[in-house]
């Protein structure tokens, strides 16, 4: 399988999943999980099925192959959301090391994958070294900035900088803010979302200073998502190509706002498979392909 993704934005044509069948189990498996994992509410296992078909349909519709990793003894609920527990390079997967302990298993349920499928491995995260996939966020092909808060640490971005090598130019450490705490969800890529090479949908009021300069100096256009739209995921959005995107249903004066700026915008019914998990489309995908 072909695989390179130094893009947030470019053409995906490989994604990886893990249907809620898979990541849920059923009803029961949900009423045991969801509230030591800090959901907002139980997910409903029969509406999230349908959801999330709905959400593949439009995945399948741009253009993108679906692979779906299987049912794994050591994940839960969270590993729906395939793009936290790995980064995909040019050269290869770079495993991660969860900072939510629930999430541990995650990354063997991806390199079992791997394996299986002959995707290359370019190294893991090891040690004291802490680094999700939704904090890293390809600027451009050769850089990438990660955020740096209680789901990816210091050391865990020094060793994905080694990792990656000679395949970027410049790493750009990003400091998170606390938030809502350590139990809470705050990846980067909650603040920032990329819809083409030089236009982002932004949650400002959360983004360091020097980052949103930084950003600005590249002539990157900001288009902010309101704060009655944070809390439902207005800032996680998933370009399936530069300008055509996928988000949830219910941020109106966001989607106005994209669409204002020629942007394609196709929605899907979160409230089951993503405002419950506090996980986007973003979240739900783990692009391998992007051109």
């Amino acid at each position: 399988m072909n695989i390179g993704c130094q893009s947030m934005v470019g053409e995906m044509r490989q994604v990886l999943l893990k249907h809620p069948r898979d990541a849920f189990g059923d009803q029961a498996g949900i009423e045991a999980q969801w509230r030591g994992l800090n959901y907002l509410g139980p997910p409903d296992f029969d509406r999230a099925c349908r959801d999330y078909d709905r959400f593949g349909e439009l995945l399948a519709q741009s253009g993108a192959e679906l692979q779906f990793l299987p049912p794994h003894d050591d994940t839960g609920l969270d590993s729906i959301y395939t793009h936290d527990p790995a980064v995909v390079s040019n050269n290869g997967v770079v495993l991660g090391n969860m900072g939510k302990a629930e999430r541990a298993g995650e990354p063997r349920a991806v390199e079992e994958f791997c394996r299986s499928h002959d995707i290359a491995i370019l190294g893991t995260i090891t040690g004291e070294g802490r680094l999700e996939g939704g904090d890293v966020l390809w600027l451009d092909e050769r850089t990438v900035a990660i955020g740096e808060g209680y789901r990816t640490n210091a050391e865990g971005i020094h060793q994905l900088e080694m990792l990656l090598g000679g395949l970027v130019d410049r790493v750009i450490p990003v400091p998170l803010p606390h938030w809502n705490g350590a139990h809470d969800v705050l990846h980067l890529q909650s603040i920032i979302s990329m819809v083409d090479h030089d236009l982002a949908v932004v949650y400002s009021r959360l983004m360091p200073v020097p980052f949103r300069q930084h950003l600005l100096s590249r002539g990157m256009q900001l288009i902010e998502v309101p704060d009655s739209e944070y809390d439902t995921l207005g800032c996680n959005i998933l370009a399936v190509a530069p300008r055509h995107l996928i988000m949830i249903a219910g941020n109106p004066v966001t989607q106005e706002r994209l669409e204002a700026a020629g942007v394609q915008v196709r929605t899907y019914d979160g409230r089951e498979i993503s405002a419950k998990g506090t996980g986007g489309p973003t979240c739900l995908t783990r692009p391998l392909l992007r051109l």
